[in-house]
């Protein structure tokens, strides 16, 4: 059914209709920002690999120069 899908006279009629419905003058904007979009994909779908390569405790540990909070003064009831 669709033996040639894809020719060159597609991506031209493609390309003319986003010209019509968008103006040339928003394409490079919309370009821009879909690279932007696909960067951001990447490296979100990277640090999530990484993450499953490498998997980090479950439980948090404080490290190990950080100083404990200070207690709580108690403060006497005057009445």
């Amino acid at each position: 059914m669709l033996r040639n899908g894809l020719e060159p006279w597609h991506l031209i009629v493609v390309a003319l209709v986003l010209i019509m419905l968008f103006g040339s003058k928003k394409l490079p904007d919309a370009a821009r920002g879909l690279g932007k979009s696909m960067r951001i994909l990447k490296s979100e779908a990277r640090a999530l690999k990484a993450e499953s390569a490498d998997p980090a405790p479950a439980t948090a540990t404080a490290p190990a120069d950080a100083k404990p909070a200070p207690a709580p003064e108690a403060h006497p009831h005057t009445s």
